[in-house]
């Protein structure tokens, strides 16, 4: 009998950030995933970024699908909301949350097979809406619950466990999210925490639509020589166009990077992220470049990682529906019944 419980009881010793909570306060279940799963550290990455950050637990929804990916909302944030839904849907589910109440962090996780293959239409809309959330997906180009078939993101030419070669061309989720308009879009691996974690924190704080997209090796289906998302496969042709750092306004936070040339970006809440230039002429707010360059270095058998766009001054759903500051879970009925003579008026504003 497997007993999944973590004690309740903390060190006394362990640090604290401004709220008083320790990383374990941070954490959810523990992981049943298959011991070595890029997806564990991915979920790693999220409770270090939001005990960096000194957000509450319980401000958090955290929504997924279907897969390996989706049960690792389990494992992180175990104070939090959650929500896990049906395999694809997870974007619209949480774009009625956010509508409903504003005032909460959204963070979406999926996985290849759940976004490039069965939701990718939610997938298109919930970035090209804006909905203000940070959504994750967790890319190891299997489906590891059902014995390690290709998924949509499998590169062409790449191999299986068994042998067989993946003839179908790859979908790339970073080129969908620059095009659909996520106003913050990166990649990562998930054995990268120097870079996946300052990355998580500064998509968290973004108003509007984040997208990560984060290479996680399958230990079990997609490790072996041939596959390019195996852990030694990436670690070989991983090419980091920036080294980045968050700073929230309240508090500085000296960077431990090389002297170099350093690029910093305001966010709308006043934070900063700052990047350590390992490109000189990659420029995170030109989108056309940022993709042509993403071609480029794919056709030479390169994954790019890093802060790959941003538009600083983005706006989100609320923005473009006008909706009331209140979230609407908290108005009344008179606000949001307001009669037949306000429909009325509505109706003619519209003929």
């Amino acid at each position: 009998m497997t007993y999944l419980a973590k004690p309740k009881m903390h060190h006394p010793g362990l640090p604290v950030n401004r709220l008083g909570y320790t990383r374990r306060d941070y954490e959810g279940a523990i992981s049943t995933l298959c011991a070595g799963c890029g997806h564990d550290s991915i979920s790693a990455a999220i409770i270090q970024a939001f005990f960096e950050l000194d957000i509450p637990p319980h401000r958090v929804a955290k929504l997924s699908g279907i897969g390996c990916s989706s049960k690792t909302p389990t494992y992180f944030l175990g104070h939090s909301h959650g929500f896990n839904s049906v395999h694809g849907r997870m974007p619209s589910v949480l774009t009625g949350a956010n509508l409903a109440n504003r005032d909460l962090i959204y963070l979406g996780v999926s996985g290849d097979g759940d976004s490039a293959s069965i939701g990718i239409g939610q997938f298109a809309h919930v970035l090209r809406r804006g909905v203000n959330m940070v959504y994750i997906v967790e890319n190891n180009g299997v489906y590891g619950l059902t014995k390690g078939q290709f998924s949509a993101t499998a590169d062409k030419g790449s191999k299986a466990k068994r042998g067989a070669v993946n003839n179908d061309e790859p979908i790339d989720l970073v080129m969908l999210a620059l095009q659909l308009g996520a106003s913050l879009v990166g990649r990562s691996f998930s054995g990268d925490k120097d870079q996946l974690v300052p990355l998580v924190r500064a998509a968290v704080m973004h108003r509007g639509a984040a997208f990560i997209d984060v290479v996680s090796p399958c230990v079990a289906f997609n490790n072996h020589p041939g596959s390019t998302k195996s852990y030694d496969f990436v670690r070989e042709h991983n090419e980091a166009v920036n080294r980045l750092d968050f700073m929230p306004e309240r508090a500085p936070i000296t960077t431990a990077y090389a002297p170099g040339a350093v690029q910093e970006v305001l966010l709308h809440d006043g934070g900063t992220i700052r990047l350590r230039k390992v490109l000189s002429d990659y420029d995170p707010t030109d989108k056309l470049k940022a993709m042509a360059y993403l071609q480029e270095r794919a056709a030479a058998g390169e994954i790019v990682t890093g802060l790959l766009y941003l538009r600083p001054d983005a706006s989100d759903l609320h923005d473009a529906q006008e909706t009331v500051a209140t979230p609407l879970n908290a108005l009344g009925a008179a606000e949001l019944t307001p009669g037949a003579g306000a429909l009325a008026a509505f109706n003619a504003a519209h003929r």
